[in-house]
């Protein structure tokens, strides 16, 4: 009776890490449907909070983690389109255009608004591998059993 009930409960808790699991690894679902990243560990994460604490805690974490991570996309996304903008419309001044020989770009001194635009934008693109890094952290944390705290995450859920 003792055996039944441990491997009754080994196996529920393994079931509980999985879930868990698949609630982080459920953001990856971005790449086919859009606001997968979303989508994914809400519903997962509504169906099964009720069955432990330990999937609700991922639940919240990985939800709390892409909404932050949203949140700090917009910031940087509304900081650099205007520099790329400006840069590309000042640009104009040491574009050369010359159609009937072909067309002839001289870009010999671009705008350091540029410079900047183009430094936020390598930021994004760093912060994109580092949230895929942290993700596969979170999933492998939970499936060994254990509470991954996102860096950087913004407790919305609470």
């Amino acid at each position: 009776m003792y055996k039944q009930l441990l491997y009754t409960f080994k196996m529920s808790e393994k079931n509980h890490t999985n879930i868990a699991t698949f609630i982080h690894l459920s953001t990856f679902s971005r790449f086919l449907i859009p606001f997968g990243n979303f989508l994914g560990p809400l519903v997962l994460w509504i169906i099964n909070k009720d069955k432990s604490q330990f999937i609700d805690e991922h639940g919240k974490q990985a939800l709390n983690f892409q909404i932050s991570i949203l949140i700090y996309s917009l910031v940087i996304g509304l900081i650099t389109i205007p520099f790329f903008a400006f840069s590309i419309l000042n640009g104009f001044d040491f574009m050369d255009f010359n159609l009937f020989d072909g067309i002839h770009l001289n870009i010999s001194k671009p705008s350091p608004l540029f410079y900047i635009g183009g430094s936020l934008g390598f930021l994004a693109v760093i912060g994109f591998i580092l949230e895929i890094v942290f993700i596969i952290k979170a999933s492998l944390r939970a499936r060994d059993g254990d509470v991954y705290n996102y860096p950087l995450s913004i407790k919305f859920l609470k």
